[in-house]
């Protein structure tokens, strides 16, 4: 048996490196076409491109090694059954379970590797990665903003026309937009110049960016929201204008399904202590709005009301007469329209006040999500090295087919029906639509059903059976109907 076992690990080892490395290496190659921009004409030595490269390859294991023990599990498996291998180990008192034993402990080892890689490896290289292209950029202050299009960095949008210099740090025609973070409503500030100049040093995390002859465009916010239908801006020129660009919002940038943000740098123990730190300061801000809300409305109330109220002399009514249920009914007409018209105020007032609230609520509510999708994620990649497993090794031996033909075709169908459901979930759970658990777990868990029944029956001997009768025989007894019609009648 322990001869058997070799023969069958080796089998699998030898065509899971393979696919690996093969995946690997056309991963890496879309990482590259993904960066071209970065590492193409930007003077960088062969070093630092293998540096860049080195650091983003960890970041892709995660969708290759799936997909990697899948394929080998069908090509493994499906081999033995094309070359009647299983059938000799059956006839020899030795049943499929028997044969996976020993490989599944081995794809176990795998999983727990990939969980160490995915919790420890991964965050180190993407903390790397992150300060390498901050170092190129403070090199090459010019790569950070790309020619011809508008380039988000931080809580701008900037766009030049051309570039000069040695290391482009001269600039000709620049256009930026800044956004407003406190009121929510985009890019309220506009600035135009003829041309600039970018700086940085070594030791720090900002590029100094110099306009010269140009214009300040910036959207007034009144405090009265009546006053703000008038769209008021206000506008300046300049012969000299810096600004401060903050390398550390940078790369904030989008590698493969996500963000490359703080929660993807760190530990699962880290990223619990960071979530408790979180959903203490959400609590305490939850807390903050809603105490704001009521001092809002209260002393815009008397602030705005005390004066009217107080000239405000209110009928006595007559004692033969019932009282009114209305309060307004009290005051003169006159009276009742200013009432309203300040109450009307208020109410938008704190309407906009609880918009904007929300909408800072729900950007520290996606923050907690994607800090609990970045644990999940952890143990969902070692669990679905095994899920993969567990589809792939049974369906091999069903379809009994080895190769690079029919394998192929069925890894990737369940592979791509796994990325896109898993996908689904963490954006439906970004959206704190459905719980983080379930978002991480549902792809794993949609997809273990088909794992067992596969298991099942492949080890049975059932193989695929799918029966569409329920569905052709109406057709088929339609066409009988008709047939016997034209002959009757003939």
């Amino acid at each position: 048996m322990k001869i058997l076992d070799k023969y069958i690990i080796k089998s699998f080892m030898i065509t899971f490196t393979s696919v690996f490395v093969i995946l690997f290496f056309i991963f890496v190659l879309q990482g590259i076409w993904l960066f071209i921009a970065e590492l193409a004409g930007k003077d960088l030595d062969f070093f630092t491109i293998i540096k860049f490269l080195s650091f983003y390859a960890p970041t892709i294991v995660p969708l290759v090694l799936p997909l990697s023990v899948l394929l080998a599990s069908i090509m493994t498996f499906g081999s033995f059954a094309e070359n009647y291998e299983f059938a000799a180990m059956k006839s020899s008192g030795i049943s499929l379970q028997r044969a996976m034993k020993m490989l599944t402990i081995t794809i176990g080892i795998l999983a727990l590797v990939s969980f160490f890689f995915a919790n420890n490896v991964i965050p180190d290289a993407q903390y790397k990665f992150i300060n390498l292209r901050k170092t190129i950029v403070q090199q090459k202050p010019a790569m950070a903003i790309a020619e011809g299009q508008f380039n988000t960095i931080g809580s701008s949008n900037i766009k030049v026309d051309k570039k000069s210099g040695d290391n482009g740090e001269f600039l000709e025609g620049v256009t930026m937009h800044v956004k407003n973070n406190n009121m929510g409503l985009g890019a309220n500030t506009i600035i135009k110049a003829k041309r600039g100049v970018l700086t940085s040093e070594d030791d720090s995390n900002y590029l100094q960016l110099e306009l010269y002859d140009g214009y300040y465009y910036e959207d007034i916010h009144p405090k009265n929201f009546e006053d703000r239908k008038r769209l008021p801006f206000a506008k300046s020129s300049f012969e000299k204008y810096v600004v401060n660009i903050d390398l550390t919002k940078l790369n904030q940038a989008e590698i493969d399904d996500g963000n490359i943000t703080s929660e993807k740098m760190l530990t699962v123990p880290e990223l619990k202590y960071t979530l408790d730190s979180l959903q203490n300061s959400y609590n305490k801000d939850v807390m903050s709005y809603a105490d704001n809300v009521v001092m809002r409305s209260d002393n815009i109330f008397r602030k705005k009301n005390q004066n009217t109220i107080n000239n405000v002399t209110p009928k006595v009514p007559n004692a033969n007469v019932s009282p009114k249920k209305d309060l307004l009914s009290i005051f003169t007409p006159l009276e009742r329209k200013q009432i309203l018209e300040m109450a009307k105020s208020n109410a938008a007032s704190t309407e906009f006040s609880i918009q904007s609230s929300k909408t800072d609520l729900e950007g520290k509510t996606k923050n907690i999500n994607n800090h609990w999708l970045a644990i999940h994620e952890k143990f969902v990649i070692a669990y679905s090295c095994l899920l993969m497993f567990f589809i792939g090794a049974p369906l091999g031996a069903i379809i009994r087919k080895g190769g690079l033909g029919l394998p192929i075709v069925f890894a990737i169908l369940i592979f791509i029906t796994f990325h896109f459901i898993n996908t689904f979930g963490r954006k439906v759970a970004q959206q704190d639509t459905i719980p983080p658990f379930l978002g991480a777990w549902m792809a794993s868990l949609l997809m273990t059903p088909f794992a067992i029944i596969l298991t099942y029956r492949a080890t049975n001997d059932i193989g695929i059976m799918i029966n569409f009768d329920w569905i052709t025989d109406p057709f088929k007894k339609l066409f009988n109907k008709i047939t016997q019609n034209n002959d009757d009648n003939n």
